[in-house]
């Protein structure tokens, strides 16, 4: 049988004439923090101080045993024995007592070598990336990218040579298990899985490849395989190194995304053995294995239509609006992400209504653990190949790579029920076509023969249960500009960059998979990563932890639109900031689901950090939660209540009911025009019935309807616990009254220290209320987030883990608008 034989243990890092100790999987970065050798990079401006670790040479050394002397007992002797690397980060040259055993290149796929017989040192010598990526543009030629950083010439994350939102930490090391394979006879070299049903029976075509050693060339060998507690069997003689076996299962349980069904999953184990070689005797066990699957179709419906050319995932037969978000490396030192770590991410994005999760082009294939616990909560993976922002040369040695890349990390990944589609890049064609890319390449390899044919094809041949999209944006061909909204998938930045973000109601693009608005992190986040600096938007820490260009003057621009900008107020401009980033987020969304099915889908840019900075993300670099989250929970529920402007002619609101929810729903919504002490100006209760995954839209009655323009009326809009209020013009031209509201803490019965419930009763019409529970300790959080109060309302907010817990404290880490 195959032994596996982990080399976590007993790396050194060569730095200078020492040995450091080095972790595996691990980096240089995090070796030399250990080591107390480097700062902390998210502390300060730190990051500027390490940026020489990435511009040299680095190696890692160990002994490798003649013998498993890594596992507690002896083991038999073996034909042959591997030394795999599941990943090497990035440009590396392997050596076993000086002697070459390979080179690698490419951060994103595994590598094999055959140590048979051989032991004694282990060297991995990791040239510079940056050196690399110069060998490789001298022979390709120079090609236009959005970054100053040369990341398109090497295979490696993207976003480690920093981005808009991420540092410039360019990582090397050993990044992803290593391990000695030792086996003989013959092993499982590759696993297809092919998982279809068809009128509720299940099917499974497993499609194997085996690898023989010189003296296993001619045994006779088999394949079995079983789906459940034996649902499904099936065995196969190995036909020189292929066999193909076919298991069915009836009545299949569907796997579906959160929301519209269930997720189970069916173990799928696979036996390689070498068969009796008479009568009466015993076969032999050679390599195991198993992964868990979940039988489902997926589609895209991309039909044309009187709109333009949809864009709608189509899952089990059932039309799904994706409520998605955008995912980036959860880390810059992505060997520090645990199984544990990425299950909390991902359980706090299913918590927030999300049923999508996009992994960005600039960034990695992740984990597998990633993949399982986006399994097990049924969230539907996006997965971008990875190519982002850049004209990529199609030359070798760059092709080559890719086309391996490709091929090993879509078997790796085909066998997860939650990805449900492969996307050729990140706005490459659209910055082909409007980057002013076309002339500056003149005719060079740019990576449109990637997306378009090398990768499209990859995906036919290896995983035709799913469907590809050649990138993000793209309209599906070039007979429609690549970012059109009326065609495809779109990217809204002019929002953002240039525009107010009720501009977003300016269109009904067919799927936006990407929009997004920044704010700064939680003000424990930036205390904690910005260690005795006086914080100001402009202060030396805060405009290093700001990576997009002109980003403060974007976020004062959005906050200037809606409200006085606060001068020498940090933390008033902390609030508003974070208020306005939660407001634009839910503008967009609000109106996209409005006009589902027209509009398919929406991405939130984005979910996550991979260090403490100001950024789009809802949660901080530091695991927090921005009010964007909150928000998110609420515009992402199956049910959301939401009053859109006019036809922008002075024409009344709309009121829009969405059900996303698998039943119909019985809706009484009550529609009150206020005036803004809080007193009924006229009201009436509505009587809806919206059908399952449906949306009502109706014209607000015309006396129910503030005043086009009234800075002294507005709407609110209540249906059970959902609530939508509109205003007609902006914060800064309404007439608020001073915020009156009480507060009162109560500990709940049998609650722990740190845990309380805030009460807090309105007197006055109350705007965007947050309670910021960091402000009452590093590790407090709070159940609630943006809540508007009308006279005589009161909340009830749920804190754990606060270190303060008294009235004035609590008093002083609530915010809400007040009048200009």
């Amino acid at each position: 049988m195959k032994e596996v034989v982990p080399l976590a243990e007993g790396w050194s890092l060569r730095h200078s004439d020492d040995l450091l100790p080095a972790q595996v999987p691990g980096c240089v970065h995090t070796d030399l923090l250990a080591a107390g050798l480097i700062p902390d990079p998210f502390l300060g401006v730190n990051e500027s101080d390490v940026a020489w670790v990435g511009q040299r040479a680095w190696t890692y050394v160990r002994d490798l045993p003649a013998t498993c002397t890594d596992t507690a007992t002896a083991a038999p002797e073996h034909e042959r024995t591997d030394l795999v690397f599941d990943g090497l980060d990035t440009a590396a040259t392997i050596t076993l007592n000086g002697r070459e055993l390979g080179r690698t290149r490419n951060m994103h796929r595994r590598h094999r070598f055959d140590v048979t017989g051989r032991h004694g040192l282990l060297e991995v010598d990791f040239a510079s990336a940056y050196d690399e990526a110069t060998s490789v543009r001298a022979l390709t030629g120079e090609r236009p990218n959005v970054y100053p950083e040369p990341f398109q010439y090497i295979r490696k994350m993207a976003c480690g040579f920093g981005w808009d939102w991420g540092p410039t930490l360019v990582t090397a090391g050993i990044w992803r298990p290593v391990r000695l394979e030792r086996w003989s006879t013959a092993r499982l070299a590759g696993v297809r899985p092919l998982v279809t049903v068809h009128g509720g029976t299940g099917r499974v075509e497993l499609r194997v490849e085996v690898e023989r050693t010189a003296q296993g060339a001619a045994r006779p060998l088999a394949v079995r395989a079983t789906v459940g507690s034996g649902l499904a069997e099936a065995r196969g003689a190995v036909e020189g190194t292929h066999v193909v076996l076919t298991l069915q299962v009836p009545d299949a349980d569907l796997w579906w995304p959160r929301g519209y069904g269930g997720q189970p999953l069916y173990d799928l184990e696979l036996a390689l053995v070498e068969e009796a070689a008479g009568p009466g005797g015993e076969e032999r066990p050679l390599d195991t294995w198993h992964r868990r699957i979940g039988f489902r179709t997926v589609e895209v419906d991309r039909s044309a239509d009187s709109h333009g050319t949809g864009f709608t995932l189509v899952v089990n037969g059932e039309r799904v609006f994706a409520r998605g978000v955008n995912w980036i490396p959860d880390d810059v030192f992505p060997s520090r992400i645990t199984p544990e770590r990425y299950r909390t991410r991902l359980r706090q994005t299913a918590d927030a209504g999300v049923d999508l999760v996009r992994i960005w082009g600039g960034g990695i294939y992740e984990d597998d653990a990633f993949y399982d616990a986006c399994d097990e909560l049924g969230l539907m993976v996006w997965q971008d190949f990875l190519f982002a922002c850049a004209a990529y040369p199609e030359e070798q040695p760059l092709r080559g790579e890719v086309e391996a890349e490709a091929r090993d990390n879509v078997v790796r990944l085909m066998p997860h029920p939650s990805l449900v589609l492969w996307n050729g890049n990140n706005e490459n064609l659209w910055g082909f076509r409007d980057w002013d890319w076309e002339p500056e390449l003149r005719g060079d390899s740019w990576g449109g023969g990637y997306y378009l044919d090398l990768l499209p094809r990859i995906v036919a041949e290896l995983d035709p249960t799913r469907p590809y999209t050649a990138g993000s944006p793209w309209s599906g061909s070039w007979d429609h500009h690549p970012n059109d909204p009326a065609h495809g998938t779109y990217h809204s930045w002019e929002v953002w960059n240039r525009r107010d973000y009720a501009e977003y109601r300016d269109s009904v693009p067919r799927f936006v998979s990407e929009f997004g608005w920044q704010a700064p992190p939680a003000m424990a986040t930036l205390r904690r990563a910005l260690p005795g600096e006086r914080l100001a938007p402009d202060s030396p820490g805060m405009l290093h932890h700001q990576k997009a260009e002109d980003g403060n003057g974007k976020l004062n621009r959005g906050v200037e639109r809606h409200f006085e900008l606060p001068e020498g107020d940090f933390d008033r401009w902390h609030y508003l900031t974070q208020v306005v980033q939660a407001r634009a987020i839910a503008t967009g969304i609000e109106h996209w689901r409005s006009h589902w099915p027209v509009c398919a889908g929406t991405v939130v840019w984005q979910i996550n950090d991979c260090w403490p900075v100001s950024s789009w993300s809802a949660i901080d670099g530091d695991g927090r939660l921005k009010p964007l989250y909150h928000e998110l929970r609420r515009v992402y529920a199956d049910r959301l209540l939401t009053v859109q402007p006019g036809d922008g002619h002075g024409g009344p609101p709309v009121l829009a009911v969405v059900n996303q929810s698998a039943e119909p729903w019985q809706a009484r919504v009550t529609l009150r025009r206020l005036r803004a002490d809080g007193t009924e100006a006229a009201g009436r209760a509505i009587d809806v019935t919206v059908p399952a995954r449906s949306v009502h839209r109706r014209t607000v009655p015309q006396e129910l309807a503030p005043a086009p323009r009234s800075a002294k009326e507005f709407l609110v809009a209540d249906s059970e616990d959902l609530r939508s209020v509109h205003f007609c013009v902006t914060d800064r031209d309404f007439a608020y009254p001073v915020p009156h509201y009480d507060v009162a803490v109560e500990s709940p019965v049998g609650s722990g220290t740190g845990n309380v419930e805030v009460v807090v009763t309105a007197h006055t019409l109350v705007r965007d209320l947050l309670l910021q529970a960091d402000r009452l300790g590093p590790d407090a959080v709070c159940d609630t987030g943006l809540r508007t109060l009308l006279p005589g309302e009161r909340l009830r907010l749920r804190v754990t883990g606060a270190a303060e817990t008294g009235a004035n404290a609590v008093r002083a880490a609530l915010f809400c608008v007040e009048p200009a």
